[in-house]
């Protein structure tokens, strides 16, 4: 045996960090390749912080399906547009009005109390008949009359 301590190696404190990098590295790449494939759902443009109106086309009233709050679907194009019809309907209309004025603009209205999926498979049902943006029409929100200068807000119970 040697002596002396010359057959010792000296530990070392750090850690190698260069196969950590590689494998970050290859999961950085998979989930970029991954994540444009799960992304699914129905595109929507969102108003900014303040929703202007919509401008709509002079010659082509706006295509709107309103949902009522047990999930009936109305189109206000049709023979009846006060009368409910189902979802196929809903695509036979949609789709030949859509074919006739691509660019026609198309809204969404539907009742507060209806279920959220509802109005996803009412859109999904726009989607499939070619519409490309669709709006949401929505009621303003009533706001109190201003309050004269110097005077406090109601109590709230």
């Amino acid at each position: 045996m040697p002596a002396g301590g010359k057959g010792k190696r000296k530990l070392m404190g750090e850690i190698n960090v260069v196969p950590y990098i590689d494998v970050m590295l290859v999961l950085l790449i998979i989930f970029m390749i991954t994540a444009p494939l799960l992304t699914q759902g129905i595109k929507v443009d969102l108003p900014k912080a303040a929703a202007e109106p919509i401008t709509v086309q002079q010659n082509e009233p706006p295509l709107v399906l309103s949902i009522d709050a047990h999930g009936r679907l109305y189109l206000n194009i049709g023979a009846n547009p006060k009368q409910p019809i189902d979802d196929e309907t809903t695509l036979i209309r949609a789709t030949a009005a859509l074919r006739r004025a691509p660019e026609r603009t198309v809204l969404v209205n539907g009742d507060q109390s209806v279920s959220y999926g509802r109005v996803v498979q009412a859109m999904v049902i726009l989607q499939q008949a070619g519409a490309r943006k669709i709006g949401f029409q929505t009621e303003a929100p009533l706001q109190a009359p201003p309050m004269p200068a110097g005077t406090a807000p109601p109590a709230q119970p």
